[in-house]
């Protein structure tokens, strides 16, 4: 064989694990590797490192989680050593109580809880080893990917004594993957699940989404599309489930099922879908046993009803407890949970979209099974660039519920646009519901100590495809990581993280690592500037959200209409939820209500939201309202104007190939932030009949120009 096809082979075969080698022979990187590259550590780093972690052991290696546990750390420490003195070779002894070694050094494990893990060095055999336990083997393994995180950080610390236990018992991925391998707003290739080809071929693809999630303590996943099909209760697919399952249960991961409600009606098994008829309950039951006996683990069901047409029990007069506790007493005899989301809205509510989930649920506080938590997005209308926290949250103290957040972009220009999300969902967490007095948090109500609820959880609807970044750009890979870690633990401040993911992601270099995470800090902010400034929202293009389109008004309902949201006449703009208008405000506890229902303290931030605003009225800066709306759409452009001039200056201390691929697509979002401030502004004035402040470039074409772009084969729209 010529050398030249034998350089090819190998290089097809490294392209699967994600190394690349390039014509000059150096190592390239498509992005594969995600935040678990493990590069070696500068060699005072590595030293260090071996001296005190040079190999691994366990008494517990024929258990599988702590098998793969192993198999990590002997993974990743000979590359993170390779710079390492030789002669050095500390030791970790990773497992359980079940482990002799552990259990003799009464470890204080009470720290770590049913998932956490405890690390710290300890003699054993009257050998200095670094232990890693857990209760569990699931906390072993949590705690491996933790020293693994700690190890590639900068130097350990001369004394290491860390005790984690995560804060949120569900920490759950929920993908919108449909059965033909589409992704409803997935920006990152095709479904990662090969449904055709299961549950006969398994693609080592799953092995490394179970390690990502496992790395940030992810141990749930939802496979199947909220907008679901009643083939997914078949039992043909119930077999792929189940040999999915296979693959991530030694990760700690369980499989979920997204149920469609009228299944039975549609398989032709029962005569209608009324959750208070004997034989629906009982198909469901028998539905249930039948999956159990296949995926023994079996997490349960997540349902979407009567929302945007999906079936539901109101379709029988029945209401959202009444669906939720049949399907919940069908899986509680196995340990299973209902996640019953609230995302609701229909025309029986035209005042305001964004009340309809409160008035249908707030009454049914405290009548949920105690096996069903109620799933509500992070705000009232639809994973906005930024909305005010959901006024469920603080309402329902008799019920669990657990948050629901995008990590896919979906309302943020896709995977083109650089948005890190952590500052979004921390601006949420730490919202104060007032629920029961001062400090009573969003955070608090999801991880349960607000009411002393044990069933908690966070929903992060993810965008993994099979693009081979995993998520269709390496700056998205951020929001898998951080929505992993702030699940774990949702106070973790979304600097720390973004810090975290760059040093393990990119490099550990200082002079990278700072700039790179305060772009990423900043990078939310210039989105909600140049698309939705002040408090407004959705005024995305009709269905397939890219793009701007504040004029759309002459769809069949008028929720589905920009114009509904922004309101925006001769004389102003913004919703008015005050008691006023829709009133709102009333839905959230008094002090909060005060808060956004006065224009001197409602802030910025939710202005337009909250209120319907003149144009020539002063804001806190002194600029007229359309004065400060130019401007926040002149900063937003002006800040991704930013973004690409500091990647300039850091692409050249990564590989190349990462390298360019980030910056090409800092190009597209500068040419769309342009382009959403230019249409905006072509809109916005001819409505206000406002001229432009002076010295502010006008837009490159007129109103008409923007209307007629047309975006018909958008990514992720079924």
């Amino acid at each position: 064989m010529r050398s030249g096809s034998w350089t090819r082979i190998v290089a097809a075969l490294l392209l699967f694990t994600g190394i690349l080698v390039r014509p000059d022979g150096a190592r390239a990187e498509d992005g594969y590797e995600l935040w678990q590259r493990y590069r070696a550590l500068p060699a005072a780093d590595a030293s260090a490192l071996a001296a005190r972690a040079g190999s691994v052991e366990s008494d517990e290696a024929s258990n599988p989680t702590i098998a793969v546990a192993v198999a990590e750390l002997r993974r990743a420490l000979p590359t993170l050593t390779s710079g390492a003195a030789t002669g050095q070779g500390g030791a970790i002894l990773i497992g359980t109580p079940a482990s002799p070694r552990i259990a003799a050094l009464r470890l204080p494990l009470s720290r770590a809880g049913e998932e956490g893990f405890l690390i710290r060095e300890a003699d054993v055999g009257g050998r200095r080893t670094l232990v890693i336990a857990g209760n569990r083997p699931v906390g072993a393994l949590y705690g491996a990917f933790h020293f693994l995180r700690l190890a590639q950080q900068g130097p350990l610390p001369a004394r290491i004594d860390v005790a984690e236990q995560p804060r949120v018992k569900l920490r759950m991925l929920n993908h919108w993957d449909n059965l033909d391998r589409t992704v409803e707003r997935g920006f990152s290739g095709q479904s990662i699940w090969d449904w055709w080809k299961l549950p006969n071929a398994t693609d080592p693809r799953y092995i490394d989404y179970a390690r990502a999630n496992a790395s940030l303590g992810i141990n749930g996943t939802v496979l199947n599309n909220v907008n679901a099909k009643p083939d997914m209760m078949t039992a043909e697919w119930i077999a792929k489930a189940a040999k999915v399952a296979d693959v991530l249960r030694p990760y700690g991961i369980k499989v979920y099922l997204s149920a469609r409600w009228s299944t039975p009606v549609e398989l032709k098994q029962t005569a209608t879908a009324d959750p208070l008829d004997p034989a629906v309950a009982a198909w469901w039951k028998a539905k249930a046993d039948e999956i159990y006996r296949v995926i023994p683990d079996f997490g349960g069901f997540l349902v979407k009803a009567n929302s945007e047409g999906q079936p539901g029990p109101q379709d029988y007069k029945r209401t959202h407890a009444d669906g939720a506790n049949m399907l919940a007493a069908a899986v509680k005899p196995h340990g299973g949970i209902v996640m019953w989301r609230a995302f609701v809205y229909s025309e029986v509510d035209p005042e305001d979209r964004g009340k309809q989930a409160y008035s249908e649920f707030k009454p049914l506080d405290g009548k949920f099974a105690d096996n069903v938590v109620v799933q509500v997005k992070n705000g009232a209308i639809d994973f906005q660039p930024r909305e005010p926290f959901h006024p469920l949250f603080g309402a329902m103290p008799k019920t669990p519920l657990m948050i629901e957040v995008q990590i896919t972009k979906e309302y943020l220009g896709f995977a083109t646009h650089l948005a890190y999300l952590a500052p979004m969902w921390s601006e949420v967490l730490e919202a104060d519901t007032y629920a029961k007095g001062r400090g009573s948090t969003v955070a608090k109500v999801v991880d349960g100590s607000l009411e002393g609820h044990e069933l908690t959880g966070m929903a992060g609807v993810a965008n993994i495809g099979s693009d081979r970044n995993w998520s269709g750009s390496i700056f998205d890979q951020a929001n898998w990581y951080a929505y992993g870690r702030m699940a774990w633990n949702p106070d973790l401040a979304p600097a720390t993280i973004a810090r975290e993911w760059a040093r393990q992601t990119f490099t550990p270099d200082p002079a990278f690592v700072e700039p790179a995470t305060a772009m990423m800090m900043g990078s939310r902010q210039a989105v909600v500037d140049y698309m939705t400034p002040l408090g407004l929202a959705h005024l995305m293009a009709t269905g397939h959200h890219y793009g701007p389109g504040p004029w759309v008004s002459d769809l069949a309902r008028p929720e589905w209409n920009p114009t509904y949201y922004h309101r925006a006449d001769k004389n102003g703009i913004g919703f008015d939820r005050t008691k006023t208008g829709s009133n709102a405000v009333a839905q959230y506890a008094p002090p909060v209500a005060r808060r956004f229902a006065d224009r001197r303290t409602v802030g910025d931030d939710f202005l337009l939201w909250f209120h319907h605003v003149g144009w020539d009225e002063r804001m806190a800066s002194g600029r007229t309202l359309w004065e400060e709306m130019v401007a926040r759409y002149d900063g937003g452009v002006a800040a991704v104007e930013g973004m690409n001039r500091q990647w300039a200056a850091l692409s050249s201390m990564i590989d190349t190939e990462r390298a360019e691929q980030i910056a090409s697509f800092l190009v597209i979002q500068k040419e769309e932030a342009i382009w959403w401030r230019d249409a905006s502004l072509a809109y916005f004035g001819s409505v206000s009949g406002r001229p432009l402040p002076q010295g502010v470039r006008p837009p490159a074409h007129d109103l008409d120009y923007y209307k007629a772009i047309r975006h018909p084969y958008a990514p992720g729209h079924h």
